[in-house]
């Protein structure tokens, strides 16, 4: 057997991920707002890229600074005039012109929201008399949680203050009557305990409930709440109606410290004129980038290779920025434009007659590949004359119906809601009657599916929905 070594020519085809294409990827599957912060971050890196806010403010600034720098130049300075026109040498402050085009923003007219701490800290500072009472009050006031509870027990603020039990409880007894109703509570029971009092509830069995049957209010455990008691079933309704209207985070509406608030900002916008549909992207709030002259006349007059090199990358990765910004918008305007072609009885109609679409069809329709319309709707938003919708919302799968067509399934939640909202509350649907109600209108579903769809609305079994 002979063994030996040669060198042999194999044409392969490979598909490699450069990091160009890597980069183009990862800004399509950019929201509006991961993109505003992914370019910032590239015009600190990137010489070659510049805002055109910042060119225009750029040039404006080299205006002024040719002006000053001819008056330097000028010997023949009237300094007396100079004087007698600033003769006030004060500091004033920027007075903004009325008349000018810049306006304000809708920010500037808001308040800012206090914080549940800061609210709370100033109704401290008048109703304690001694240095003692309001050093117990900040202390508690900090160790409150991000729901108004208090998260350690009087027991251990006693000892880490050095002070009393009874004098910590009576200053946070204190704290409990402040506004927010039901701040300061040790736990959920306590919490409606005290916005039952503060709403001047007599009935003794009200407290009782808030304290000890929580677990069978929530699973609507009436009956063996009244047989408990021994008062009527329609009392305990009367009371867990009341219990169910309290505020169980007594911060809400307050700003606490793990708030981290994320405000949507829709990507395209869907408008309607005159019965026809227009698509805008929402890339306003972008910067415009554009290439810097300065450095790329620099490119051609350096004769350092390196330097040389490490330009011509950065020029290079500014350009492909830009192109694949572009990229993005076009791509987004195709898919929300095939996806309004399929879903034009939704925006006509409503939520009733979203159709059965996946992402080949979209995909198929403006000839791209369904991954790439996976990325171009994820975590993206169209505000629409229905409302703002996920663009994955418009996604659905497909259920027959006795026709032979097909309808979506959330078209199927919207009419179970429907249902739902319908029923006699003293004999709720259950699954199965859904399901026959459904098949009535020609949806063949099975109860096992509805009560899927069901779970998925957050909407509880028929006997947690029941009442007495």
């Amino acid at each position: 057997m002979k063994m030996g070594f040669e060198l042999n020519l194999t044409q392969t085809q490979k598909l490699i991920m450069t990091p160009e294409l890597r980069q183009a990827i990862q800004i399509l599957q950019f929201n509006n707002v991961e993109l505003m912060e992914f370019i910032y971050k590239q015009l600190e890196v990137n010489p070659f890229l510049e805002s055109v806010d910042n060119k225009n403010q750029d040039s404006s600034n080299e205006e002024i600074d040719t002006k000053y720098e001819k008056e330097e130049r000028n010997d023949d300075v009237d300094w007396k005039d100079i004087t007698e026109r600033y003769d006030d040498l004060s500091y004033k402050a920027y007075e903004r012109n009325i008349d000018s085009d810049e306006k304000q923003s809708f920010e500037s007219y808001t308040s800012k929201k206090m914080s549940l701490k800061d609210h709370l800290m100033v109704q401290l500072g008048v109703s304690v008399k001694t240095n003692k009472e309001k050093r117990i009050g900040e202390f508690i006031i900090e160790s409150l949680d991000n729901k108004g509870y208090l998260s350690c027990s009087v027991q251990d603020i006693s000892l880490l203050l050095n002070e009393d039990v009874v004098e910590v409880e009576r200053v946070l007894r204190l704290i409990q009557t402040f506004d927010p109703v039901g701040v300061g509570a040790r736990n959920l029971s306590e919490c409606l305990m005290i916005q039952l009092k503060e709403k001047g509830i007599q009935d003794k069995n009200a407290y009782i409930i808030a304290e000890s049957y929580l677990e069978d209010i929530a699973s609507n455990r009436i009956q063996k709440i009244a047989k408990d008691l021994h008062i009527t079933v329609s009392r305990v309704q009367g009371i867990c109606d009341i219990i169910k209207m309290l505020e169980p985070k007594p911060s809400r509406g307050f700003i606490v410290d793990s708030d981290n608030i994320r405000y949507i900002v829709p990507d395209v916008t869907v408008e309607r004129i005159n019965n026809e549909y227009i698509i805008i992207v929402n890339d306003n709030n972008l910067p415009t980038l554009t290439i810097s002259n300065y450095y790329k006349s620099m490119v051609s007059d350096l004769d350092d290779k390196e330097a040389n090199k490490f330009l011509t990358d950065k020029l290079n990765s500014s350009m492909w920025l830009i192109k694949s910004i572009e990229q993005r918008r076009k791509t987004l305007y195709k898919v929300t434009e095939s996806i309004l072609k399929f879903q034009r009885k939704f925006f006509d109609e409503g939520k009733t007659s979203l159709k059965p679409l996946v992402l080949k069809d979209v995909a198929d329709d403006i000839g791209v590949h369904e991954s790439t319309v996976s990325r171009a709707t994820n975590g993206k938003y169209v505000q629409t004359p229905r409302g703002l919708f996920e663009l994955k919302y418009f996604f659905a799968s497909s259920i027959n119906e006795s026709d032979g067509d097909g309808i979506s399934s959330t078209s199927v939640k919207t009419q179970i809601q429907k249902f739902i909202n319908e029923e006699n509350t003293q004999k709720p649907l259950s699954d199965q009657k859904i399901a026959e109600m459904l098949s009535e209108n020609g949806i063949n579903i099975s109860r096992r599916t509805v009560a899927k769809y069901r779970d998925e609305m957050r909407i509880p079994a028929s006997s947690m929905r029941r009442r007495y």
